[in-house]
């Protein structure tokens, strides 16, 4: 079935593109989140009087992408956490967490968007990427340090 987003969608497509998908994604998830409209020939013609709506609304979404990617490149974000043995967490440092701390800094993303190459179970270093927009990928520091003080060697 051929469809227009209105929406973004990850993993899909951005808005104003015509794609083909699975009838029932289309008619169970797309249709009713009003995320997409089928493409009839009405609406292709709504789309092309929109075409330029929806490259201005794409590029000022890729411009504030960018400036949050420069505004996260800085950051470094530090948590206290109970460690054991050989620098092992008692819990992880979640993508919640992070999202809530990044927050705190008056930059915010959506926690769905963090990227970690392995859950953060260990004392050091770690690198978080976030997906700001489909083109633009941003990468942080994230420190964990002992609750007691004491800082471990950098993973």
């Amino acid at each position: 079935m051929e469809i227009i987003l209105i929406k973004d969608i990850d993993n899909l497509g951005l808005s104003g593109q015509v794609l083909k998908v699975a009838p029932g994604y289309a008619r169970n998830f797309l249709l009713p989140a009003g995320a997409a409209l089928p493409a009839t020939p009405g609406n292709l013609k709504m789309l092309a009087r929109k075409r330029a709506e929806f490259e201005a609304r794409a590029k000022a979404d890729k411009e504030r992408a960018l400036d949050l990617k420069t505004k996260l490149a800085g950051l470094k974000i530090v948590f206290a956490r109970k460690a054991g043995e050989k620098d092992k967490l008692y819990g992880a440092v979640t993508t919640a967490d992070i999202a809530q701390a990044v927050d705190g800094q008056g930059l915010a993303i959506d926690r769905r968007k963090l990227r970690l190459t392995e859950p953060i179970k260990t004392l050091g270093d770690h690198e978080v990427s976030v997906r700001l927009h489909p083109e633009v990928l941003a990468v942080f520091k994230v420190t964990v340090v002992s609750e007691d003080g004491g800082e471990a060697a950098p993973a």
